[in-house]
C-alpha cells in the first residue's frame, strides 16, 4: 500500500475533554489492568514475533489494514511482537514496537481503533488535530479519518477494534433515526480514568479466558459486541453526543406488544434493544421507559427471562445433552450466575431440572 501524504501544516495539539463517564480511582483500575497485561501476554495469544520489518508491516496489516511501517532510528531492533484475541466484531490486540516506527494506515474504512499505550509513548495525528499518547491518554481513531502516528520505541499498547457497523448501527438504536452524519469520537481518551471503560476491558478478557471457543455462541458474542459499542458510546465524547432520541409514536402498549411478539419469535438468534426498538417503531429510551411502566421490567430482561425458560423447556426434554451446553445455546456464558438464577427462579438446580426428564 502506498504512504499516504504527511499533513501539510503542523497538527495542533488537543486538549482531551474529561470523560463523560464515572472516575475510576487508581487504586481500583491497577489490578484489571494488571490482569489485561498478564492476560495478553500469555504464549498462546502470540500473534507473530519477528526483527523484520516487511514480516512486521504484513502481520499487522492482516489484523488491522494494509499500512506504510518505517523505522525512523537506525541502530534500534525492531522487536515488534503482536498478541490477539478475536471476538467477533471485536478483537483485542497487543502490539509493541522494540523500535520508533512511523505508521500510516490512511482511513480505516471499516472500523474504529482504540489504541490505549501500557507503557512508552506515541504521537497521533488526524488532520489539523494531534496528541502525544501515553499510558493516562488513549487514542480513538474513526474510520474516515486518515491518521499518521509516529510510535517512539518500546511503545506497548493494548487496542480494541470495533467494527464499524456494529457502532454505527448501536448508535441508530439509540438515537432513534438514521445517521445525517457520519460518526467521529474525539480524538484523547483518558481511559483509565473512566470506571465503565476500565470494567469493560476487563470483561472482555474474563470472557476470552473463560470461553476460548466465544465464537461458536452467537447469542453470547451478540450481547459481548453490543456491550462494547454501547460502552464507547456512552463514555468517549462524539460528534452525536448531544443529539437527542427520536419518539416516533407515544402509544406504547402496541409497541410493547411488537416487541414482546418479535422476542417470542426470534429469541433464539442474537437480538439487541435496538433491533426491538427497531421493530416496535420506538428509540431505544422509549422502549425501555415502556417496559419499565408497563411489565416493570426492561427489554433485555425480558428477553433474558423468555431465553430462560427456553433453557428450561429443553433441560426437560430428551434431547438435552448437558447444562453448560444449554446454557450457552441460550446465551448464558458464566455457569455460576445461571445455576443460581435458574434455582431462584424455579427451586431447582438446572442439573436436577437435566436428572428429573
Amino acid at each position: 500500500m502506498a504512504a499516504t501524504r504527511q499533513p501539510q501544516e503542523e497538527a495542533a495539539p488537543v486538549t482531551p475533554a474529561q470523560p463523560p463517564c464515572p472516575t475510576a480511582h487508581a487504586r481500583g483500575v491497577s489490578a484489571p489492568i494488571a490482569t489485561i497485561e498478564r492476560f495478553f501476554n500469555a504464549p498462546e495469544h502470540l500473534l507473530f514475533a519477528s526483527a523484520d520489518l516487511e514480516e512486521t508491516r504484513a502481520a499487522v496489516g492482516r489484523v488491522m489494514r494494509p499500512h506504510a511501517l518505517t523505522q525512523t532510528t537506525l541502530g534500534e531492533r525492531l522487536d515488534a511482537r503482536m498478541h490477539h484475541v478475536a471476538l467477533g466484531e471485536l478483537s483485542l490486540s497487543r502490539l509493541r514496537y522494540g523500535a520508533t516506527v512511523q505508521i500510516q494506515p490512511g482511513e480505516l474504512e471499516d472500523f474504529f481503533l482504540v489504541q490505549m499505550p501500557l507503557a512508552g509513548h506515541a504521537h497521533i495525528a488526524i488532520g489539523r488535530q494531534s496528541i502525544d499518547s501515553g499510558p493516562e491518554l488513549a487514542s480513538v481513531l474513526s474510520p474516515q479519518e486518515a491518521s499518521h502516528m509516529r510510535w517512539h520505541s518500546g511503545n506497548d499498547q493494548l487496542m480494541l477494534r470495533l467494527s464499524r457497523s456494529l457502532v454505527e448501527r448501536t448508535l441508530v438504536g439509540h438515537l432513534g433515526h438514521k445517521l445525517h452524519r457520519p460518526l467521529h469520537f474525539e480524538l484523547g481518551f483518558r481511559w483509565r480514568e473512566c470506571a465503565p471503560w476500565c470494567s469493560l476491558l476487563s470483561y472482555l478478557t474474563e470472557c476470552a479466558q473463560q470461553t476460548p471457543d466465544l465464537t461458536q455462541h452467537k447469542l453470547v458474542l451478540a450481547q459481548i459486541e453490543q456491550l462494547a459499542a454501547s460502552v464507547l458510546l456512552s463514555t468517549h465524547a462524539h460528534n452525536h453526543w448531544q443529539a437527542q432520541p427520536q419518539r416516533r409514536s407515544a402509544v406504547l402498549p402496541r409497541h410493547i406488544r411488537r416487541a414482546q411478539a418479535f422476542v417470542q419469535a426470534y429469541a433464539h438468534e442474537p437480538l439487541s434493544a435496538e433491533q426491538l426498538a427497531q421493530e416496535a417503531g420506538v428509540s431505544v429510551r422509549s422502549l425501555y421507559a415502556g417496559f419499565k411502566e408497563f411489565l416493570g421490567v426492561s427489554p433485555m430482561r425480558y428477553l433474558r427471562d423468555v431465553r430462560m425458560e427456553r433453557a428450561r423447556h429443553e433441560l426437560g426434554s430428551a434431547d438435552s445433552a448437558s447444562v453448560a451446553g444449554v446454557a450457552l445455546r441460550w446465551g448464558f456464558a458464566h455457569m455460576g450466575r445461571f445455576s443460581q438464577e435458574y434455582k431462584k427462579r424455579y427451586g431447582e438446580t438446572p442439573s436436577e431440572t437435566l436428572r428429573r426428564r
